[in-house]
Formats: C-alpha cells, structure tokens, sequence
C-alpha cells in the first residue's frame, strides 16, 4: 500500500521542501501557505483513505509472514497521522517521511509515537527490508539492540500489483534533532546537556568525579559521553558480524528517554563474511572483515572531528580536512595543517584545539588512529573505549609506548609554541627531547628512507632562539618559517636524497617597526645532496673524560648532558644510541629579494641578519650531523656543536 504525501506534495524531497516552524507547523515557499496547507492535508487524508480500502484484501507477501520474530506488520488503519515532519528525521530523494502516533488500543505501542517511513524506489525498498534482516539478526541481545540502535517496530506490507507499489518502514521517535542539527544550535551545548539530564551518575560513566566546570570541560565531557556511547552501539554491530557503512552525524540521534546515542536504520549494513565461501575464516573474509570495520571507524573519526571542531561544519573547510586525507597525507599531521584554519577564524574560541590538545595531546592521537591512511593501522572500537582520551581521571589507563612517544612530542610542541625566554623552560624543552631520541621508534636507516622525504618546518633549535631577540638588529628583518625538503633522488638505491632549506623572511624599511609588520617578502634556499648511512650517537663516560681523550667540544657536550640526566630516573646517559648519520654533498646557496633597488651592500646585510636569527644548520646544512628521532610527525637532527634542531612534518598546502 502506497502513502500519499501529508503537508507537502509527494514529489518534493522532504529535506528541501518542509521545514516546521516554531509551533510545529509546516510552511511551505507561497503566498497563501496556511490554505495551501488545507487543500493538500484534505487531498492526502481521502488519498490515503482509498489506498487503505484498496489495499486492505489482498496484501503484498514481499517480506515474509512466517517467523518474523519481532519484526510487527502493521496496517495504515493502525495511526494517526500527524500533519508536520521534524527536520531532523533525514529523509532521502527516494523517501517520504510521516510522524503518526499508534492509534489501535490493541496494538502493544499504543500511544506510541512512531516514524513511517515511505520508501518509494526499488533501492530504497531494498534498504528498507535489508534493515528487517538485519534487526532480527541483532535482537538476539535485545536489551543491546533497544539502547544503541533506532528502534524498527515493522512495516506496513505494499499492496500487489500496483505500479508505484511502494514499501512503508515503522521505527522509532528518537527526537527531532539528529546529531548534526544538535551540533548547528548557538546554544547546543547547554541544551544538549539538559535534554541528557547530565548529572553525576551520567558524568561517572566517562570515568569523571564531578559535573560543571569551564566550556572546555563541559564540552570534553559531553564528547567523551557521546563518543562512548556511539563506539558502544558500533561495536555491537561489529561482534554481531554487521558493518553499518553509513555513520555521519545524520544518522545519529540522542534519545532524551534513556538518554543514549541511536545509530541509524540499518538499511546499508553489510555482513563481514561472503555468503559464496563454505569457510567463514579463510583469509579473504578476513580481509573483508578488517575493511569493513576499518571504514566504520573512518566514519566515526569523521564524527569525532566535527563534534570537536566546530569549524568542520563548515563544508568547504571540511572539504578541505577530506583532502588532506586523501592526498596521503598522514592524519598525525593534522594538527599542523589545522593550526591556521583554527586560529584564522575561530567562532568557538578554540575550544575544540584546547580539547584535543589536552592530556598531552591525547585527542589527536585517538583522531589520527581513527582516521589512518593504512586501513588495517586504524584502531578497533574495543581499543578505542580503553584510550586515555575518553576516559576520564578516576580511569586508570596504562598508555602504551606509542602513546608515550606521543606525548612527548606534543608537549615538546606546545612548551616550544609558547616560547618562553627563560633558562629553565629551554632546558625543559632539551630533556624531552633528548627523552624522545631515548625511544626512537624507527632505528634503521631504511626507516629513515621512507619517512624522511616530505616537507619538514622547524619548530625549536636547542642552541639557539629563532627570529628576534632582545638586541637591536641592524635592519629590521622578520623571520617567517623555516623548512627543510627531502626529495628522493632520481636513479638512486634510496640512500641518497636532496635536500632543501627554506627560510621565509621579510624586509622592513626604516629603523622603527611598523605597526603592520609590512615590508618585501624574501626567500633563503639551500640545496644539497644528502647521503644517509647507518651511524650511532656516542655518550662519552666520566672515565673518559678522566683519561684526557676528547676534545673540549665533546667534554662540554658531556657535561651538558650529564647535568640533564642526573636529575631524571637514570644516573647516567646510554652508552650509545642508534642514529641516521647525514653526509651532504655540494651546497647552492641562493637568495629572492623582493624589492629591485636592494643593492649589494645592503644585501650582504639582509643575509648577514637572516643567518643571525636562524640556526646555522638551517644556512650551512653540512653542520647536521645525525638524525636521532623520526616518524610520521617529527623528526630531531643533531649539529655538528651538540644542538637539537625539532621539525614538525607540514603538509604540502599548493595541492590541497
């Protein structure tokens, strides 16, 4: 039996067509909508009223009547029909969407409010009866399926023989909102705590002690709520051999009754095991398995990322995070390709860069797992629930080493973001670093072959500040950033790169500061071949330096790191540790000016300015001397005086 529309004409898309106003009603783009409104809920009322009579003796058997378990088939004649549509129901092309409430004091949901669902193509009927499989698949664990899945009640059975026979879905009223018109609110984050009802029970289920709090806080703490309960109802699909391969905010929903997060209809999920092999646990449906787990967990990285970063939903910035992705680009360089973007034009206030960045950088960790380019590398849900990120103080985790590095990275980051000009901050800022070489994850040169070509921005140098300091500088030149470029050279075994450095710097006239800092753009680069061989990095003993045989470079490179070690857990620095051992080749050293009547005199001063506020490594690159630290995110090399040059990976933003 076929529905006709109710409030709107049956060919328009109820997601463009149908808003409801504040009092429930639908207005419709019109002169005279309210008798507009009139004419077609009286043309639709004796429509369906035929359809019901026409239907009602001979039922279409499409879905089968035996053994439908808890699947219910209803008849129109069961509800009452409501004239408006909430917006956040998310009807396609191909559906119509009712409210009704179930009007048959016979029927167990009498009373109930339900959604009916009209689906109308052959495809969407398809979906509609593959979520019919799918329930009586998951309501083995009833009590599982009711608290993190939307209710489907039954169907109402198309009638036969009919050409625009079409298939009509019973499910469940979860609120009008889906998760990403909560998300569109001004105010979405007090509502949203008062529609859960957030109290301290609620509160100690992410592990927390207390409610309240700043906006960051509150904003953390309903994240981690929302992203529990939703890896929860995933994982439920993923231990019942389901895949739901259409997680977005859409298809979510909060249910303020028991207050927990619904993932949508289960029209498109996808069993992990082909139906055409005999053996469930071959290697192919294995595969299959981790692909499909991998691309749910892609979509809830997806999830995570707007429900934190309110600029996401912005499409074209988010266009922009997908094409960063899909470049193959690493998701651990996300931070650094969203810095600008947050900072540019934050409406939030940069809640969601507080948040992330909190717990040593917890929350980009967890995204960058989610959102692996290497599906098999992406984290599984169960894994997910346990990570420091979602759990709160009173939960104990034990970080894995990984999670460690990572750590350390992220803090070495922000203290070097906050630049403080103060000994013991920069000593601070060393001992990381030196606890980051310690746990060098890639110790092979090969390691270093595949993840040091890209595009490297300095971060921090050891030895000395970068860009201006309290002297007076003869010209006034701005530094702007500084890059280092490992390309891979053609015809070669892969041991040998070139490499380029690439120091942005900016001429102001005059001898004062201008308020603007404008002035002419100028560009240093450096090019040279590089050779990488295995090497190790020597910590010299106090027996050694008793003996007289080093150099007085070496013995102040001792004590300097003898004094840092003494106060951390370990009496004494390693022996050795592995290291990428650089040997450049022919340096070219050139330089842009952008202003023409620059004479030589006056450029000679330029470059003389630029290499007093860069580290000398960056002008001369054959003082590097080693690599000691690489991944997918940062790398450590080493100068020939002892000093620690820190890079952060930066994507590569003319082809994004």
């Amino acid at each position: 039996m076929a529905l006709c529309g109710i409030g709107f004409h049956p060919c328009l898309d109820v997601r463009d067509s149908l808003w409801r106003s504040g009092n429930g009603v639908p207005f419709v783009g019109g002169v005279d909508r309210m008798s507009l409104l009139r004419r077609r809920r009286q043309w639709s009322v004796r429509c369906l009223l035929e359809k019901v009579e026409m239907g009602a003796a001979s039922r279409g058997e499409d879905v089968e009547v035996e053994d439908l378990g808890p699947v219910v088939k209803f008849d129109m004649e069961d509800f009452a029909v409501a004239n408006y549509v909430s917006i956040g129901l998310h009807g396609r092309a191909d559906e119509m969407i009712f409210e009704a409430t179930v009007s048959n004091p016979d029927n167990a949901l009498y009373n109930s409010r339900v959604v009916l669902r009209q689906l109308i193509s052959t495809r969407a009927q398809r979906r509609g009866r593959r979520a019919l499989e799918v329930l009586k698949k998951l309501m083995r664990r009833r009590l599982m399926y009711h608290s993190y899945s939307m209710q489907i009640h039954g169907f109402v059975s198309p009638s036969s023989g009919g050409e625009d026979e079409s298939f009509t879905l019973v499910h469940g009223y979860h609120g009008s909102y889906s998760l990403q018109h909560w998300l569109q609110l001004t105010d979405w984050l007090p509502t949203l705590e008062a529609t859960l009802a957030l109290d301290e029970e609620c509160v100690r289920r992410v592990g927390d002690d207390k409610i309240g709090g700043p906006a960051v806080t509150r904003q953390l703490r309903l994240t981690r709520i929302l992203m529990r309960d939703l890896l929860i109802g995933v994982n439920y699909l993923h231990s019942n051999g389901l895949a739901h391969t259409e997680l977005r905010l859409e298809n979510v929903h909060i249910s303020p009754i028991d207050r927990h997060v619904k993932v949508g209809i289960l029209g498109n999920a996808v069993d992990f095991y082909d139906d055409n092999q005999n053996n469930s646990v071959t290697g192919g449906n294995i595969d299959r398995r981790q692909l499909m787990i991998a691309f749910d967990m892609r979509c809830v990285g997806f999830i995570m990322a707007k429900m934190i970063l309110r600029e996401l939903m912005d499409p074209s910035i988010f266009m922009k995070f997908k094409t960063f992705l899909t470049k193959g680009n690493h998701p651990s360089g996300l931070r650094e390709f969203l810095l600008p973007i947050l900072y540019s034009d934050s409406q939030s206030a940069n809640l969601g860069l507080q948040i992330l960045d909190r717990n040593w950088g917890a929350g980009w960790n967890l995204l960058s797992l989610l959102l692996a380019t290497k599906p098999f590398e992406r984290i599984s849900c169960l894994d997910a629930l346990r990570h420091p990120f979602l759990c709160g103080p009173k939960w104990r985790v034990d970080s894995s080493m990984d999670l460690i590095r990572w750590g350390l990275g992220s803090t070495a980051v922000r203290m070097a973001e906050d630049y403080i000009y103060v000994q013991h901050q920069r000593s601070r800022i060393s001992y990381f670093i030196e606890l980051m070489e310690l746990l060098n994850p890639h110790l092979r040169r090969k390691d270093w072959v595949n993840f040091l070509p890209g595009r490297w921005r300095l971060l921090y140098c050891t030895g000395r500040h970068i860009g201006l300091t309290l002297r007076q500088p003869s010209l006034r030149v701005l530094i702007g950033n500084a890059y280092l470029t490992f390309t891979q050279a053609p015809d070669s075994d892969g041991s040998t790169l070139l490499m380029a450095s690439d120091v942005d710097f900016k001429v102001m006239p005059g001898q004062q500061w201008p308020h603007n800092k404008s002035g002419d753009l100028g560009n240093l680069q450096v090019k040279s071949s590089l050779r990488l061989e295995f090497g190790r990095r020597l910590y010299l003993r106090e027996d050694d330096i008793e003996s007289k045989n080093v150099t007085s470079q070496e013995f102040l490179a001792t004590k300097m790191y003898g004094k840092k070690w003494k106060k951390g857990r370990v009496k004494e620095p390693p022996f050795s540790l592995p290291a990428a051992k650089l040997i450049p080749g022919d340096i070219d050293v050139s330089v842009i000016l952008g202003s023409p009547q620059t004479n030589v005199n006056e450029a000679q001063r330029i470059i003389q300015e630029v290499r007093t506020q860069i580290p000398p490594e960056m002008f001369d690159v054959s003082k590097l001397v080693c690599g000691t630290y690489v991944d997918s995110r940062m790398m450590v090399l080493r100068g020939v005086n002892g000093s620690a040059l820190l890079f952060t990976r930066s994507p590569d933003c003319k082809n994004l």
